[in-house]
């Protein structure tokens, strides 16, 4: 994770952590796991979908997920998971607070 996190250049003292599920708890108790026979005719077992979520204090405000029919993984087709449109819910959730 730290790997991943200096290749983006991201501040390891910043607001983004990054965190591993090498044994996918996290994964199964979110009920993000990838059950799709594609990528597990290839090996791969137990991939998570590719999701953002904005919790606050332990509290998940919003959870989006890429997938699709045609792109179970979300590789095709990430834009609702990446950071524009997770910054776009953040604003929106936080207006409708006000």
């Amino acid at each position: 994770m730290n790997a991943w996190a200096e290749d983006q250049m991201i501040d390891p003292n910043g607001m983004i952590q990054f965190m591993g599920d090498p044994e996918g708890a996290l994964t199964r108790t979110l009920d993000m796991e990838l059950n799709h026979p594609g990528p597990h005719s290839v090996g791969i077992i137990g991939r998570c979908k590719r999701f953002a979520v904005y919790a606050v204090n332990g509290e998940v405000k919003y959870v989006a997920v890429s997938e699709r029919e045609d792109d179970p993984a979300g590789d095709d087709y990430p834009e609702d998971t990446l950071a524009e449109a997770l910054l776009d819910a953040i604003l929106k959730h936080n207006n409708d607070e006000l």
